[in-house]
């Protein structure tokens, strides 16, 4: 059985964005102050829209296209909520 070059590419970029997932989310759990946290939750957020788009490649479906907009559109919503709740619990 011959793989294709593209299809090789594509799970060398899953696998990356795998490990990238996994070192952001350590930096969600252990992140030395809040600010980091949050930035690391909208990175975290970022790399599952990466993860999503590459297994839709992978696999030809753009259903997963649709998917990673709604995502993307949550993830910003709440990177804002939660900053403006912290900036107002703060001051």
């Amino acid at each position: 059985m011959e793989t294709e070059l593209p299809g090789i590419i594509l799970i060398i970029a899953l696998i990356m964005l795998m490990f990238a997932m996994v070192f952001t989310l350590y930096r969600v759990l252990k992140g030395p102050t809040i600010n980091d946290q949050i930035a690391a939750m909208d990175l975290l957020a970022s790399t599952i829209i990466g993860i999503i788009l590459v297994y839709g490649m992978l696999i030809d479906n753009r259903m997963y296209f649709d998917i990673t907009i709604i995502i993307a559109l949550v993830s910003f919503i709440g990177t804002i909520a939660i900053s403006t709740f912290i900036k107002n619990k703060n001051g």
